[in-house]
């Protein structure tokens, strides 16, 4: 059986944001087994599983991708939505805009340390969009 559900997650500003408990509260009866699969609706933002622990890692994140993928550079034709719009389209392929994540037991089958992160790229990216979808 597949059921699907688009929520709206709250906007937050521009980091690395755990979003594992937004997704539960919106699956609160899942399967004994199955999938969930996440998809972010936007080309500016990504989803990533990582740390759930230590919020260091999250600013250590922000820290690195912005070194990797800098803003205001010569090269970039795609300039009309702000320096931070072509940066963050390029950032979000990076780290994708799908997750799939096993179901065991009725709930998400995470690791101790393993949390659902919203990527924001945008300085104002506003309210994002997933679309879950579980098979069972």
């Amino acid at each position: 059986m597949i059921k699907q559900k688009e929520i709206s997650l709250p906007p937050f500003e521009r980091g690395f944001h755990l979003i594992t408990r937004y997704i539960e509260q919106e699956l609160p009866e899942l399967p004994d087994s199955g999938l969930v699969n996440i998809l972010l609706k936007h080309t500016s933002a990504a989803i990533t599983l990582n740390e759930n622990a230590d919020p260091t890692v999250r600013d250590d994140f922000e820290s690195f991708i912005s070194r990797l993928v800098p803003e205001n550079q010569p090269y970039y034709i795609h300039t009309l939505e702000g320096a931070d719009d072509m940066p963050a389209h390029i950032k979000s392929s990076l780290f994708g805009a799908t997750l799939t994540i096993p179901v065991s037991n009725g709930r998400l089958d995470l690791g101790t340390w393993q949390g659902i992160y919203l990527c924001e790229f945008r300085n104002y990216g506003g309210r994002r969009r997933l679309v879950l979808t579980v098979l069972s």
